[in-house]
């Protein structure tokens, strides 16, 4: 493989990615909402609200709290009402919508960058270069994953800055990542940033605009959306074992996706499409 022109096309498409607001933007809102904004509000919940307003939340945290397994209920003996709240909604409800940050990153950079070239003509330009189509796709996949990962970690490290920041005068120490974070972050998030520049980079090839590629490239959040209501319904918990099999599962996508992009992606058919 030619590094050297792989880095080239990787800082090209970076550097579009910069320049281009409507990728931009949702880069910058989305994290802020999920890594500072929503981790903030969990911990400060318990601390403005009134008594009966806690009251009505502890009974329904009691309930979602007597479904649980016995070993997983074990994990918030010790807190008191307010610290199993703030356990509870950041730390167990929250972890799944966390995963839609690599997701949506790699989905939006991955969208632009064979979609978006296409739209601005300068795919053509690229292909008639005498870079190999292998290079070319690591470069693709390479431009997307690499900011996916870096933001999602960023995003990892400001959840618990927040959330132990604004969680001290109800804790008094640091309490947060547990195991479970440290797996989903680590382990599950570049994953998952694979799955979805993978996914959108295979309909990126195929549609025409970049609008058309991020649309339906978006559709790859759905399972996360599903492990979502899963744990809320009780029929799911977020555990290490969990969260560990949710990682392997997809890397096993990811190769999948990553064996088919390099049959697929040829240039005869991606000049065709142009």
């Amino acid at each position: 493989m030619n590094w050297r022109a792989i880095v080239a096309i990787v800082r090209k498409d970076l550097k579009v990615v910069r320049r281009s607001r409507g990728v931009m933007l949702p880069l910058i809102i989305v994290p802020a909402l999920v890594c500072v904004l929503l981790p903030g509000l969990f911990a400060a919940l318990p601390q403005v609200i009134g008594g009966f307003a806690l009251a009505d939340t502890q009974n329904d945290m009691e309930v979602w709290l007597a479904q649980l397994p016995q070993a997983f209920r074990q994990e918030f003996m010790g807190y008191t009402d307010p610290q199993r709240m703030v356990i509870l909604l950041a730390v167990y409800y929250f972890a799944p919508m966390y995963l839609i940050l690599p997701l949506m990153v790699s989905s939006v950079i991955a969208a632009d960058s064979l979609a978006g070239e296409k739209e601005r003509k300068t795919l053509e330009a690229l292909l008639y270069t005498p870079t190999s189509d292998q290079d070319i796709l690591a470069a693709k996949l390479l431009s997307a994953w690499v900011p996916a990962v870096v933001v999602a970690w960023l995003g990892f490290a400001l959840y618990a800055l927040v959330l132990n920041g604004v969680g001290w005068p109800l804790f008094g120490y640091i309490f947060f990542p547990n195991l479970m974070w440290w797996l989903l972050a680590l382990w599950v998030a570049p994953a998952l940033a694979g799955l979805g520049l993978g996914v959108t980079v295979l309909i990126s090839a195929r549609v025409g605009t970049f609008q058309e590629a991020y649309q339906l490239g978006g559709l790859v959040v759905l399972p996360v959306v599903a492990l979502m209501i899963s744990q809320s319904a009780g029929a799911l918990y977020f555990g290490p074992r969990i969260v560990f099999g949710l990682g392997v599962a997809a890397w096993v996508v990811d190769g999948a996706l990553f064996w088919l992009g390099s049959r697929l992606l040829r240039r005869s058919s991606l000049l065709t499409r142009l």
